[in-house]
């Protein structure tokens, strides 16, 4: 299975701090000195498309947003 473009967007106002995304996806977020998302990739490659998924599931402020092309 192949995947398409997928875009990524982080909302720092929702983000509460718990820094799951930089754990499962460090090339794609990181954290800024006060704990909260920094997106550093939002159109990551095809290789961390699973943990970006795995990132915005695992949010538990639904502060990671995903947006496929088609």
């Amino acid at each position: 299975m192949t995947d398409g473009p997928l875009r990524v967007g982080a909302d720092r106002r929702l983000c509460c701090g718990a820094g799951m995304c930089a754990l499962l996806a460090p090339e794609v977020f990181d954290q800024c000195d006060e704990g909260f998302v920094v997106l550093l990739d939002p159109a990551p490659p095809a290789a961390a498309h699973a943990a970006v998924r795995e990132a915005a599931d695992q949010c538990p402020c639904s502060a990671i947003t995903l947006h496929t092309a088609g």
